[in-house]
């Protein structure tokens, strides 16, 4: 199998996808709140500090490759020509939300409009990847990706072994999984157990799912055989599982004293 080569510039298709997930993102948000009879201002004021800092904390995350590679780094350089990073992106958007919802007094939960829409913008805005990035490790499945001399050209992050091997499709799974999830998340708001909890349980399963498929994913290898991304993983899966065991287990509070979380 061999990828498409557009007659776009990588970065001008990557920045279309992205655009276009968030979009779908915030579509299925509005559609989601309405359905929910809570869409008023200050859910989309929570939105909105979502989106900033979700945006912000994608780039800031992966700065470090700016700051090594530029002549002269700058903050607004990072901004404007770093990386974007997913798990940066998801981190910095739920803590939006929180410090936003903190401080315009909002106490309702959110973490339910959220889950299905982040699922399915990250999963359109992953195709941008596929296009313009390295798609994965060499393998010998029979769908390896083939990336041939003047494609590695245009796609970051291919070394000059891997051209004409079959790769992993590595952000193929990636979308597989988050279209998945994003049917899962739509089917499990009705379940009365889960009320207030769905983002939570998205970002654990990705959690976990993201830690495995690193193993095919391209990215840099920087301790005991562990991506980046992985050893921030390994804490934050945790947490969020200690998080929902916690709160499957403590006793039931009356609605005026639930904190509701993102």
């Amino acid at each position: 199998m061999r990828l498409p080569t557009l007659p776009f510039e990588p970065s001008a298709v990557h920045a279309a996808f992205v655009a276009l997930g968030t979009l779908a993102a915030v579509l299925v948000f509005v559609w989601e709140a309405r359905r929910r009879r809570t869409l008023d201002d200050r859910l989309i004021m929570v939105l909105s500090g979502a989106l900033f800092c979700g945006a912000v904390a994608a780039k800031l995350s992966t700065a470090w490759r700016y700051i090594a590679a530029a002549p002269d780094p700058s903050l607004l350089g990072a901004l404007l020509y770093g990386g974007k990073s997913v798990l940066g992106g998801l981190a910095g958007a739920y803590l939006g939300a929180v410090v936003t919802k903190r401080l315009i007094g909002y106490r309702e939960s959110t973490g339910d409009v959220f889950a299905p829409a982040v699922a399915l913008g990250i999963g359109i805005g992953r195709f941008g990847c596929l296009l313009t990035e390295a798609p994965g490790r060499p393998t010998g499945l029979s769908w390896g990706v083939v990336v041939d001399a003047a494609q590695s050209s245009r796609l970051a992050g291919v070394p000059a072994a891997w051209i004409g091997v079959p790769l992993h499709p590595s952000f193929l799974y990636e979308i597989a999984f988050h279209f998945a999830m994003f049917g899962v998340l739509l089917r499990l708001r009705h379940r009365i157990d889960l009320w207030g909890e769905l983002f939570k349980v998205y970002l654990l399963a990705y959690g976990v799912f993201r830690f495995a498929v690193e193993y095919t994913r391209a990215n840099e290898v920087v301790w005991a055989g562990l991506t980046r991304s992985q050893l921030f993983l390994i804490p934050s899966v945790l947490l969020l599982a200690g998080r929902l065991a916690w709160l499957y287990r403590r006793p039931p509070l009356p609605p005026a004293l639930e904190v509701a979380d993102v």
